[in-house]
């Protein structure tokens, strides 16, 4: 494939007209097809349950129950309310969710969610006017906790922060599906959200749409932007039996953040826009073990997985996989960030640290202005110590992508790492590491490369066509002492952390659910239903 940067011999006009023209006809070519048949998912199904709470618009006198029907001024007395088959629908209005402390573990949320309300739905009749607004206080919007097949839809959280005040408690998701933080283990199954909106305007929003130490789920048509780590994020899940799909993440740090998530996982059709990184699936130690992030097919079976494990061959089964997506400009500094571990790499598309056979194929990745791709060797923590597992890149598949205009970043040029694929490994022991280093069997073909990649010859040793690959090396030790891609990496990492970042602008109205009554028993708000 070509890697000669023929473009930037043209006028910035016609390279503007050119790109769009290209990635128009092959978006519509490879992907049209596919992402114009995808269905929205709805909760609805699965039985009549036995009642319908509905939220009243604030400032409404809610009426008399009646039927099957109940009334509520808050979201919060409805879902108290509610057991297994029950709705709650809420009215278009702004609600003003106050978090409260709950305790065993410590939480401080605004709707809390509990095993008590595990298989009911919660949605709006509106997404664009159902906004649970938490007004910049500490505290998470909408918590469901260890709570099994909990469905959240059609509707807006916005503006929950973190804060000192939260002290040991989690704060700032604006929708979490957690089964158990930090506890190392799956704590629920079953978690569903569809046609969110997530937001924050401010510094300190953490997460979106967040989904911990959980099984067998779905994001669809979900929205997130201005949030310091992750606008999405999935984690704690060896075999996550998972789909995300038309997603939109812009604005945050990362768009997407998945510490050790893995198995059966798809993400699919979604745009990944003008964050500081686009898609950072990783090995992460301690938090959100067991680690690692590794994308094989059938490592459930596996009762104690190795946390550093041996890829054989590049001709595996991935169940991993990260496809059709747009990973477009994500070379925001201005949005909120964290900057610590690989969420510094700003300026890329799609970054893999110590990512173990995961599959990236026929995604369109663009306009990131060091890197298109990178996968990298990941001690961590780091600086090594004690503690560290030094994570290998292995078994990776890169294939059908279209990477074009990457690595254009003045600061960078020349340099052998920036460009549209880099893939980095053979220095743990450099740092310590007790074993030789396993980063083998990445393999990269049939995309359409216009930049520079590393290694040089990436389709070539380190094409799918070979039964294995070698380490891709890191291209020498540089001036500090430490490796040249190492170097690199913490200098985008230095540059991440010395960013201003200022508020968001909140989005405009995103595509509500065609039908809210779907699938819900006949009720005042629903009479045909």
């Amino acid at each position: 494939m070509p890697s000669v940067s023929w473009h930037r011999s043209l006028r910035k006009g016609a390279l503007m007209r050119a790109r769009h023209l290209l990635i128009t006809a092959i978006v519509a070519a490879t992907f049209g097809a596919a992402a114009s048949s995808a269905a929205a998912w709805s909760g609805g199904g699965g039985g009549s349950p036995a009642r319908v709470n509905i939220v009243v618009s604030p400032g409404k006198t809610p009426p008399k129950p009646s039927g099957n029907t109940y009334y509520y001024k808050t979201i919060q007395e409805a879902v108290n309310e509610a057991t297994s088959g029950d709705w709650v629908l809420i009215e278009p209005g702004t609600y003003h969710e106050k978090p409260v402390h709950y305790e065993n573990p410590k939480r401080l949320a605004g709707v809390e969610v509990t095993s008590a309300q595990s298989g009911i739905w919660i949605r709006g009749m509106d997404r664009n006017k159902v906004i649970v607004d938490g007004q910049k206080e500490a505290g998470n919007g909408i918590e469901i906790y260890k709570a099994n097949n909990v469905w959240v839809e059609n509707l807006t959280v916005k503006n929950y922060d973190q804060s000192e005040e939260c002290g040991d408690e989690a704060c700032g998701n604006d929708i979490w599906w957690n089964g158990g933080s930090e506890s190392g283990k799956i704590g629920a199954e079953g978690w569903y959200g569809s046609y969110l909106t997530a937001y924050d305007t401010g510094l300190l929003g953490g997460y979106g749409i967040f989904t911990n130490n959980e099984i067998n789920g779905s994001w669809n048509n979900i929205y997130a932007s201005g949030f310091n780590d992750s606008g999405m994020y999935l984690g704690a899940c060896q075999n996550c039996k998972a789909r995300i799909s038309n997603a939109t993440m812009e604005n945050n740090a990362l768009g997407y953040s998945g510490s050790n998530a893995g198995g059966s996982l798809v993400i699919e059709k979604s745009n990944f826009i003008n964050n500081s990184a686009g898609i950072v699936p990783n090995s992460e130690n301690p938090g959100d073990g067991p680690p690692p992030q590794d994308g094989e097919c059938g490592r459930e079976n596996v009762e104690h997985p190795s946390p550093t494990p041996e890829i054989k061959s590049t001709k595996i089964p991935r169940c991993t996989i990260i496809r059709y997506n747009v990973i477009a400009n994500n070379n925001n500094l201005s949005a909120p960030a964290v900057g610590r571990g690989p969420e510094g790499i700003w300026g890329t598309g799609l970054v893999l640290p110590g990512d173990y056979a995961d599959l990236v194929e026929q995604n369109v990745i663009y306009g990131n202005v060091n890197n298109g791709i990178v996968g990298l060797e990941y001690p961590n923590p780091f600086p090594p110590g004690p503690e560290t597992i030094f994570f290998q890149l292995a078994g990776n598949k890169i294939s059908g992508n279209l990477l074009l205009h990457n690595g254009y970043n003045p600061t960078y040029k020349g340099n052998q790492f920036a460009g549209d694929v880099t893939l980095t490994g053979g220095y743990s022991q450099l740092f310590g590491s007790p074993e030789p280093s396993q980063s083998v069997n990445n393999c990269v073909s049939s995309n359409w490369l216009f930049d520079a990649t590393f290694p040089k010859n990436i389709e070539g040793t380190w094409g799918c066509q070979n039964n294995t690959t070698p380490i891709p090396g890191y291209g020498g030790i540089g001036s500090e002492g430490l490796p040249e891609s190492v170097e690199y990496l913490l200098q985008l990492k230095g540059e991440s952390e010395a960013r201003h970042s200022v508020g968001q602008p909140a989005p405009p109205p995103q595509q509500t659910m065609p039908n809210p009554c779907e699938g819900v028993p006949a009720n005042p708000l629903c009479p045909k239903a």
